[in-house]
Parts: C-alpha cells; sequence; structure tokens
C-alpha cells in the first residue's frame, strides 16, 4: 500500500498534510473520488502536481492519509472512553456525537465512492479494512475493560456486536448530509440499535 511520503520536520509536514488534506476533501466533494483527477487535486491544494504527487503518489494513499488522520481522531475517543468512570456511556455519547456530524457534514458522498472503490481497488479495501478493524478493535477494548473478560474471550464473545456497530456508523456516515424528520428517525433507530447492543455488554458485566 503505498503511503504519502515523509517529509523532514515532521511536525510541520504533519500540518502541510492536513492542510492539504482538507484542499483534498474539498475537490472530491465537488468531483467525485473517481471524477477528480491528480491534476483537480493539487490544483484544489494550490501546488504543482509534481509537488502534489511527492505528498501523495497516488489516490490509495490519499485514502490512507484521510483514513490516518480520521483514526487519529477516533484513538482520542476512546481515550476518553477508556479513561471515563462508566465507559459505555461515554462511548454513547461519542457515537451519537458522531451520527450528528455525519447528519451535517460533507463527507458522506466521499467515503460511499471510497467504499466503492475498495471493491474495485485492493490497496484501498486494504485500507479501508484496516480502519474497521481498528476501530473495532477498540471498541472490544472498551468491552474488556466493562466486563472483566480476558480479551481474548471479549472477542469472541463480543467482536461481532462492535462489527455491528462500525456497520451503522459507517452507512449513516456515507449518506448524504440532510435535516428533517426522515433523517432524524433513522438516526434515533441507530441509536436505539447500538443502545441495544451496548446494553447486552453492560448485562454480561453484571453476571461476570
Amino acid at each position: 500500500m503505498q503511503n504519502a511520503v515523509n517529509l523532514p520536520d515532521q511536525p510541520k509536514a504533519d500540518q502541510r498534510v492536513a492542510g492539504l488534506l482538507a484542499a483534498v476533501r474539498t475537490a472530491f466533494a465537488e468531483k467525485g473520488f473517481d471524477g477528480a483527477s491528480m491534476q483537480d487535486l493539487a490544483r484544489a491544494a494550490g501546488i504543482s502536481v509534481g509537488n502534489f504527487y511527492r505528498y501523495f503518489p497516488s489516490k490509495a494513499a490519499i485514502v490512507d492519509q484521510l483514513i490516518a488522520h480520521d483514526l487519529t481522531q477516533v484513538e482520542q475517543d476512546f481515550q476518553a472512553v477508556l479513561a471515563a468512570p462508566d465507559p459505555l456511556q461515554n462511548m454513547r455519547m461519542v457515537l451519537r456525537s458522531r451520527l450528528q456530524q455525519h447528519q451535517s457534514g460533507n463527507d458522506g458522498p466521499l467515503w460511499a465512492e471510497i467504499t466503492a472503490a475498495a471493491s474495485r481497488k485492493p490497496e484501498i479495501g486494504c485500507a479501508c479494512q484496516h480502519m474497521e478493524a481498528a476501530i473495532a478493535g477498540y471498541m472490544t477494548q472498551a468491552f474488556a475493560l466493562v466486563t472483566g473478560l480476558p480479551d481474548a474471550e471479549t472477542q469472541r464473545r463480543f467482536s461481532a456486536h462492535a462489527a455491528l456497530i462500525v456497520m451503522l456508523v459507517k452507512s449513516a456516515a456515507m449518506m448524504a448530509p440532510q435535516q428533517g424528520p426522515a433523517r432524524d428517525d433513522l438516526n434515533a433507530l441507530i441509536l436505539r440499535t447500538i443502545d441495544q447492543v451496548l446494553d447486552e455488554i453492560a448485562s454480561a458485566a453484571v453476571k461476570g
């Protein structure tokens, strides 16, 4: 899988990459993931095509960096979950916030196209699978903490629970942003389903 080139002075390089990714997201939103050429992306980023390729050798490398950027925020969220007095309640709050962000954000069509591209391009598929596995892994860590079960037992009993939550939030993320009763009702249904899943985790902690 291709990754962005490591540049000197890493903190500044990271800030630069974050700025480029913001411009790339805008270009993808306007032209679509497949419709935007590397030239379009370089133009949106305000740099030459040659310089753009130094940061992102391919669209797969861009997806890698988008995922790495988003996973950094996810990791921070789950660090807060693990440190909270009531991890499951904190997780509910985090997931509710994520759904609200997806409802008003502009990344839905982009991630829908990336997911579609994943079925055609193995390197993008691997990156997406890595992201989903990482998020599910954070969840099972929290489940192990709540239930007091060994990691292997938690994985055996609750990996499907984590996968279901990831699938629900991912599906919501891929929808076009919209407001109104229909979307509110859908979010409420997703949250009720997630609550039921987390209630099963909580009951396992009680039963020991």
